[in-house]
C-alpha cells in the first residue's frame, strides 16, 4: 500500500480557535477540503451557535 504523504505528528497539525466555546482545535482528516471554512470544533457548538443566531434575529 502506498503512502499518500508524509506522516505528520499530532503536534504538527494546524490549529484554529472554535467560534463558540473559545477552546482550541486540530485539523482533522474529514476537513481536508474545507479546512478554510472549519469554524466549531463539533457539532454541538455548532448547533449552540445557530441557536443564538436564532435567539438575537427579530
Amino acid at each position: 500500500m502506498a503512502q499518500v504523504g508524509p506522516m505528520r505528528r499530532k503536534g504538527d497539525l494546524p490549529e484554529k480557535i472554535c467560534a463558540a466555546c473559545r477552546r482550541p482545535f486540530t485539523w482533522r482528516k474529514k476537513w481536508e477540503r474545507v479546512w478554510d471554512e472549519v469554524r466549531y470544533c463539533s457539532k454541538r457548538c455548532s448547533g449552540e451557535a445557530k441557536k443564538a443566531r436564532q435567539k438575537t434575529a427579530p
